[in-house]
């Protein structure tokens, strides 16, 4: 049998109730945006969320561009991205919370001795916001928290898998050996495109938007981004653990 190396760990709607307080944080921002570029559409957290889950603002504000069709330069757009993430910080420092039964299951993993890293789109800064908020910063030194948009250079957002590329060469780890968790197909595809096992964490979406998206997204992340499991709910993870390492 054998022994999953390293654990990475996807943070926003993964370890911590986060996407729609950011979302929430960046729609006025975005309605701005739209109504300075002169386009009638306006965007609520619910309808961003939908569209661009799982992407972070810099991502987020590259695809209303290319779907919108409006002129964006460096500048403006760094402006934005850095205003968004002041917005989405302080709002998670404030209201974030845990994802059901993350701290206990962190705990098991920790004393099993797995060592783990947080892999996220979103900003460093924002993650670190998230998990000092809920109480698991612990189990993840700030030297192990990557993020696609401020680790990298030139920043990325997944589903773009340079993050995950950066992490295993940064732990010196190998890709057939660690495994992650995500919740999003953005997330997902990363984890697909770099090689590295991915289980998919839905329980969030029965949570927040019911039972309907919650198995629309298990069969999205089965079948389109091969997610080896599905996980309804993070007491699920040690027997999922146990039967992917007793398949290596």
């Amino acid at each position: 049998m054998g022994k999953v190396s390293y654990i990475f760990l996807d943070c926003d709607n993964t370890l911590c109730q986060s996407e729609h307080l950011a979302f929430e944080a960046c729609a006025d921002l975005t309605n701005e945006l739209m109504e300075k570029k002169g386009i009638a559409k306006r965007y609520s957290a619910a309808s961003l969320l939908e569209d661009f889950v799982g992407f972070n603002f810099r991502g987020m504000l590259n695809g209303l561009k290319k779907n919108e069709g409006f002129e964006l330069d460096d500048a403006e757009l760094e402006d934005y991205v850095q205003r968004e993430l002041g917005a989405v910080t302080k709002k998670l420092s404030e209201k974030c919370t845990e994802c059901p039964n993350v701290t206990k299951n962190l705990n098991k993993l920790k004393e099993q001795g797995y060592p783990m890293a947080v892999v996220s789109t979103s900003a460093k800064s924002r993650v670190v916001a998230s998990i000092e908020k809920v109480g698991i910063d612990h189990f993840f030194p700030k030297e192990h928290v990557y993020s696609a948009a401020t680790s990298l250079d030139p920043p990325s957002s997944k589903p773009d898998p340079a993050i995950y590329n950066y992490a295993l060469e940064q732990l010196g780890q190998k890709k057939e050996t660690v495994i992650t968790v995500e919740d999003s197909k953005s997330g997902a595809t990363a984890a697909m495109r770099a090689g590295i096992p991915c289980v998919a964490y839905v329980g969030i979406y029965g949570l927040e938007e019911g039972k309907e998206k919650m198995e629309q997204m298990a069969k999205v992340l089965t079948e389109q981004t091969k997610c080896f499991a599905v996980m309804y709910d993070w007491d699920e993870f040690p027997e999922i653990l146990k039967k992917w390492e007793a398949s290596l």
